[in-house]
C-alpha cells in the first residue's frame, strides 16, 4: 500500500540533508533566488540515455561504464527513464533494474530522479512506489496524454494530487509537449505547487514567459523550476530557474555545469558566449536528430551510445555528417 504524504513527510528532511553542503555554496549568488527548499534541485541533471546491446537488450555493463565517467562531472544528480532514456520502450522489469543499477553506482550526495509517469493514475502510483523502493530520491512524472482531449486542468490536478499523496518520495512534474502534445496548463502548475510533496517541474516547452511566470507566482512555495533543455538554460536562470535537465549533458556535461556556474556567479557575458556555442549542438541532439543523434554524439566524446530500440532508427551517413558539423562548427570537435 502506498504511503500517504502525511506519513512520508519525515523522509523529506532526510533527503534535504543530502543537499545541505550544495545549498550553502549557493547563498549570496547573483541569480534570482527564492526561499530555502526542503530539497535542493539546483544544478545540472543529465537525462541518461539507456544503453542497448547490438541485440537491443539493456547493456548494464555499458551503463556502469558511462556512470563512472559521469561521476567525474559536477552534476547535481542524474535522471533515469526520461524521454532520452527511451522510457516507453522499456519493460516494467527493466525500468526498475535500471534504477537499481544507477543507484548502486551513484554517490549518495547526488540525487536520482526516476521517470514514473504512466497513463493511469493507479499505474503511476504503483510505479512511483516501486521506483522509491529501487532507490530513486525523486519521482519525475510526465503528463498522461493518450486521451489528451480529456486531460483538462482539473483532471491533471486530480491526477498529480493523488500521485503526490501516495508517493513516498517527492514528485517533480514533467511537461514535454513535443512528445505528449500536451502542455501542463500554467494554472494547474500553480495549484500543484502548493502540494507539500510536489517540489518542482521540469518544463521542456521552451516558453520563457511561462517559465518566468512559474518562478514568480510560486516564489512563496517550496517549488523549483527546472529548464528542460540546454538551448534556453541561461534564459531560464536569468528568470530564476533552479537548474536544468538537459539531454546535451549526456555529451557536454562539463560545459553545461560551467554555464550553471557562470550564471550563478553573475558572469553573464561569459555565460552568453558559452550558451551561444551550445545552442546548435543542443538542437541537433534534440529536435533535429533526437535520441539516435544523441547516442551518436556520445560516442564522439568517449561514452557508450550504441543502438536505439526499434522502431527508432540509426542516422544515415549524411545525417551523421550534419550532426558532426553542429559540434565542430561550435568548437566542440
Amino acid at each position: 500500500m502506498a504511503l500517504s504524504t502525511r506519513l512520508t513527510w519525515p523522509l523529506r528532511p532526510a533527503l534535504a540533508a543530502l543537499c545541505q553542503a550544495a545549498r550553502g555554496q549557493r547563498r549570496g549568488l547573483s541569480v534570482p533566488v527564492g526561499p530555502e527548499h526542503s530539497l535542493d534541485l539546483g544544478g545540472i541533471f543529465p537525462p541518461l540515455a539507456t544503453p542497448f546491446s547490438p541485440m537491443q537488450e539493456v547493456d548494464y555493463a555499458q551503463l556502469e561504464g558511462n556512470l563512472r565517467r559521469y561521476a567525474k562531472v559536477p552534476f547535481r544528480g542524474l535522471v533515469v527513464l526520461g524521454s532520452n532514456g527511451e522510457y516507453p520502450y522499456l519493460a516494467p522489469r527493466e525500468r526498475l533494474e535500471v534504477v537499481s543499477c544507477v543507484r548502486r553506482a551513484l554517490p549518495r550526495d547526488r540525487l536520482l530522479l526516476a521517470g514514473s509517469g504512466c497513463e493511469s493514475t493507479q499505474a503511476t502510483i504503483e510505479l512511483t512506489v516501486n521506483m522509491a523502493e529501487a532507490g530513486a530520491d525523486v519521482a519525475l512524472v510526465v503528463t498522461p496524454c493518450y486521451y489528451r482531449g480529456a486531460m483538462t486542468s482539473a483532471t491533471l490536478v486530480q491526477h498529480y494530487t493523488e500521485v503526490a499523496d501516495a508517493s513516498p518520495i517527492p514528485v517533480v512534474l514533467y511537461s514535454v509537449p513535443a512528445n505528449t502534445g500536451l502542455d501542463l496548463p500554467l494554472e494547474a502548475v500553480l495549484t500543484l505547487a502548493q502540494h507539500p510533496n510536489i517540489v518542482g517541474i521540469k518544463d521542456s516547452g521552451g516558453d520563457i514567459t511561462r517559465m518566468g511566470l512559474m518562478v514568480h507566482k510560486t516564489r512563496q512555495e517550496d517549488f523549483q523550476v527546472l529548464a528542460g533543455s540546454a538551448g534556453f538554460l541561461m534564459a531560464s536562470y536569468a528568470l530564476g530557474a533552479s537548474g536544468g535537465v538537459c539531454a546535451l549533458a549526456n555529451v557536454l556535461g562539463a560545459p553545461l555545469c560551467q554555464l550553471d556556474h557562470l550564471c550563478r556567479k553573475g558572469h553573464w557575458q561569459e555565460a552568453r558566449d558559452l550558451q551561444h556555442r551550445l545552442i546548435e549542438p543542443n538542437t541537433a541532439v534534440t529536435r533535429r536528430f533526437g535520441i539516435p543523434g544523441l547516442k551518436k554524439a556520445m560516442e564522439w566524446f568517449g561514452y557508450y551510445g550504441g543502438p536505439c530500440r526499434a522502431p527508432l532508427a540509426p542516422l544515415s551517413p549524411p545525417q551523421v555528417e550534419e550532426l558532426r558539423g553542429a559540434f565542430s562548427a561550435n568548437g566542440w570537435l
